[in-house]
């Protein structure tokens, strides 16, 4: 399988992605809680959890940033952006093993269309005007 590029908002920062078979190696899902709100800017979050072997940096190392904060629940939430634009990129935490969680909006258009969403969770959370996406599992919480 070739592999799944993308990069942040300014181009500063470029990586790989690079799996076998992502229908089975990534799931990507839509999260309705506040903390993915409150960082993307959004309605929700959309992330695809991948292998962490899988992603490789190409370039901007240097322009990488972290942010670590208490996810709600006691958990440090690590989440890894563009110092140049504040393009959000990646999270991780203690519950997601040997995982991370690639921001889905950031990888090129050619890459998204290989790992859909394939769930929704904290949908009690999920705002009053958006309506429930067919076809994909839900969820009122999630464990990582």
């Amino acid at each position: 399988m070739p592999p799944l590029p993308g990069g942040c908002y300014c181009g500063a920062i470029r990586y790989t992605i690079s799996l076998d078979d992502p229908s089975s190696q990534a799931r990507t899902s839509i999260c309705h809680c506040g903390n993915c709100k409150r960082f993307t800017g959004g309605n929700y979050g959309i992330t695809t959890k991948i292998p962490r072997s899988s992603f490789s940096l190409e370039k901007g190392q240097d322009s990488v940033r972290v942010h670590e904060a208490d996810n709600g629940s006691g958990v440090t939430l690590h989440r890894e952006f563009c110092g140049t634009c504040g393009g959000c990129l990646l999270e991780y935490g203690a519950n997601a093993g040997d995982n991370i969680y690639v921001f889905y909006g950031t990888m090129d258009d050619h890459a998204r269309a290989q790992v859909e969403p394939k769930g929704e969770f904290f949908c009690k959370l999920r705002d009053p005007w958006m309506p429930e996406i067919g076809g994909l599992f839900h969820k009122q919480a999630i464990k990582t």
